[in-house]
């Protein structure tokens, strides 16, 4: 989805300077860790933060996961071991490595379940998935666990800096969810399966009402409906459009629809 990225973008940016800025603040600045060996060596603390630094300074996503890693392979009882897991997740996310970043990200909450920094772990599993949802054209598993995960943010902190966004792309993925449906009812439509349309386009009005597509679903349900044979339920479905979308361009087709079925019948 590279419309929503740019929303996202810089938020997770915006959080990834305030964490580096903790490590200016304790004298951790942007030197050393030149070598592509640096993580294979025993290396202090410092030296091998300062390197994984570095190398997300230049964009280097996956080489810079590698040393946050190593920091906390090197020195697992260090302070800077929790920065280090929470930054490897942060990083593989920005090299669009989604997969280790959510396992950095949940390594991080098995272990500091009740950090501070919990809510962005979460944020940025949700994420994660988020930038792997594809269109509506294929499967949807993705875009399932999305809505979930964005979900668990808002559940469990309400009131975090990342639960407004997270709402707002929970609206997106709804009503990406029931473009998925639309595209099969649709599909059906074209093969004459009016029952199976029906039941898809009934799912969207049911379970997606605020979404975009709603009044086509009414639509569609309108017409699978007569086709059906049932023009009682096609005159709820046509009523119910009128009711909530009375301008919209669909009301209009199923109005029409309405009136060359009543001069037909």
């Amino acid at each position: 989805m590279p419309m929503q990225k740019k929303i996202l973008t810089p938020l997770v940016l915006g959080l990834s300077a305030t964490l580096l800025a903790g490590c200016s603040s304790l004298g951790l600045g942007g030197g050393g860790g030149k070598g592509g060996d640096t993580r294979y060596v025993a290396r202090d603390v410092t030296t091998l933060y300062n390197a994984a630094k570095e190398k997300l300074d230049r964009q280097q996503y996956q080489l810079a996961a590698a040393l946050f890693d190593e920091v906390e392979r090197q020195h697992p009882y260090s302070p800077w071991a929790r920065r280090a897991q929470l930054m490897s997740a942060f990083s593989y996310y920005m090299g669009q490595k989604y997969n280790e970043s959510i396992s950095s990200a949940r390594r991080f909450l098995s272990i500091h379940p009740g950090n501070k920094d919990a809510p962005y772990a979460y944020y940025l599993i949700s994420l994660c998935y988020y930038e792997q949802i594809s269109d509506v054209t294929r499967d949807q598993k993705i875009t399932q666990q999305a809505l979930s995960a964005l979900g668990e943010v808002q559940r469990r902190y309400p009131n975090s800096r990342y639960a407004a966004d997270a709402g707002l792309k929970i609206d997106l993925v709804r009503d990406h969810l029931a473009g998925k449906e639309m595209e099969i009812g649709r599909f059906y439509q074209r093969r004459a399966l009016w029952l199976a349309a029906s039941l898809r386009f009934r799912e969207v009005v049911d379970k997606y009402d605020t979404t975009t597509h709603a009044p086509e679903a009414l639509y569609r349900l309108t017409e699978s409906y007569l086709a059906l044979g049932v023009p009682e339920e096609a005159k709820k479905s046509a009523a119910v459009l009128g009711a909530n979308y009375p301008g919209n361009k669909w009301y209009q087709r199923a109005y029409d629809l309405m009136q060359k079925h009543a001069s037909g019948a």
